[in-house]
């Protein structure tokens, strides 16, 4: 059965098919914060609040990766997107299905799940691609 490579930031399904991006949401400000958290990080408060965000966001930055980190057993180039979720928060991972030129900031991204081998099982890792909900890929 496939589990997530990173649960304080990725819960699957049952079925290990399907899955949310988790964080945490402040019960003072309002912040929500992807990943774990102990603290809210714009008012300092504790009172946080665990919730799962939605699949989709826009393409706030990118780069080109022509020096991947120690491990990295993917492709090189590889293109690293940072998108901002609907629900306010930055994630920052692969972009799949997309050359560089295909990409443009603003442009709508949706979740999407690929399946590795690490340690020798199987583990489901995050990644974005260009929204299939416009004609030109580019969103709105």
């Amino acid at each position: 059965m496939v589990s997530s490579i990173d649960p304080e930031r990725m819960r699957l399904s049952n079925s290990g098919t399907e899955g949310v991006l988790v964080g945490f949401r402040c019960g003072d400000c309002g912040v929500r914060v992807f990943g774990p958290a102990t603290f809210c990080q714009a008012c300092t408060s504790g009172n946080l609040t665990q919730v799962e965000f939605g699949t989709t966001g826009k393409l706030f930055s990118f780069t080109v990766v022509r020096v991947p980190p120690a491990g990295w057993t993917g492709p090189v180039p590889y293109m690293l997107g940072e998108v901002e979720l609907e629900e306010g928060p930055h994630v920052l991972a692969e972009v799949v299905d997309a050359g560089e030129a295909e990409l443009a900031m603003g442009m709508s991204m949706e979740l999407s799940w690929q399946v590795v081998t690490s340690g020798g099982e199987e583990k489901a890792v995050y990644k974005w691609r260009p929204a299939g909900d416009t004609a030109d890929g580019k969103g709105e």
